[in-house]
């Protein structure tokens, strides 16, 4: 990537994308945990244990080059994405939970996500090349948690702003995220079509899984469905701009963002797919029933 782009303009990026989350977050989405805490910790052993395994076991199967199976388990251990929220919010999700969810997970992200990568760096022998150190960590979540205590600070002193504000910034997180994706894909000149075509099924299998398990898993443990809706979400959602992010200014490496880069272009098709086959085939009658109740 462009130095310009990579070393001011994804700083900047990223920060925008976690101001606006923090303009839908309150005080009381970290207290709501203490209120439903079978959906949270469900929905975290799905996103910070199975994820990760079945991840590796994908890149395993798939024989990934070792600094693409980095970034792939990279984007595993990243936290939810903001659009995590909105697909809640279209397909019926308890978008409350979705956004106590994402708080929660962006605070444990800064542990679990140098751990689960410098587990990877060193189970492929790349320790010479890349490595997260405790630095660096700190100066990543300086960069994601600050603005997202800024987006808290403005929402509380003005809500009507940030109610505003609230969809320009989704749509100027999802337009960067595509000049982003474009932007790694260009950077990686000849290598482009190799790494699209040694990643591309990868990361698509990651993400359906990921929204399958995401909805299942909850609902077998007896959340109900708006629980595992949002929880679905959640964790097939991820926050790749995250994980370029670390890949390219904290890692160094343009090739460990690809997985992070493809997968933000699939992820938004895969999970409006999704939200079809959750409304239209195996919750066909939950939106009536809700609509009903708010009636009655």
């Amino acid at each position: 990537m462009d130095s310009a782009l990579s070393t001011v303009g994804l700083p900047i990026a990223l920060g925008i994308i976690m101001f606006g989350l923090g303009l839908s977050l309150t005080p009381d989405d970290f207290r709501r945990v203490a209120r439903h805490p079978k959906a949270v910790t469900v929905a975290l052993a799905c996103q910070l244990v199975v994820l990760p395994v079945v991840c590796f076991g994908l890149v395993t199967a798939f024989d990934l080059d070792p600094l693409l199976a980095v970034g792939m388990l990279l984007l595993a251990a990243s936290p939810g994405g903001t659009s995590a929220n909105l697909y809640s919010h279209l397909f019926r999700g308890d978008v409350a939970l979705n956004v106590s969810l994402t708080a929660i997970n962006s605070i444990i992200a800064i542990g679990s996500l140098p751990l689960i990568t410098n587990l990877a760096i060193a189970h492929y022998g790349l320790d010479d090349e890349v490595s997260l150190q405790f630095r660096k960590v700190v100066e990543v979540f300086v960069v994601v948690l600050a603005p997202v205590l800024v987006g808290m600070l403005v929402r509380a002193k003005s809500p009507g702003f940030a109610q505003r504000a609230d969809k320009p910034v989704r749509i100027a997180s999802a337009v960067i995220l595509l000049v982003l994706v474009l932007g790694i894909l260009a950077s990686t000149g000849s290598d482009a079509g190799d790494y699209l075509a040694q990643v591309g099924a990868a990361a698509t299998l990651f993400c359906v899984v990921s929204l399958v398990v995401g909805f299942f898993v909850p609902r077998l443990v007896g959340l109900t469905p708006a629980q595992a809706v949002a929880s679905s979400f959640e964790i097939g959602v991820h926050n790749a701009t995250l994980a370029i992010y670390v890949a390219v200014e904290v890692l160094d490496d343009t090739a460990i963002s690809v997985p992070a880069a493809v997968y933000g272009l699939l992820m938004f098709p895969l999970a409006a797919v999704w939200g079809v086959v959750l409304t239209r085939v195996l919750l066909p009658g939950e939106g009536r029933r809700r609509a009903a109740s708010r009636t009655s």
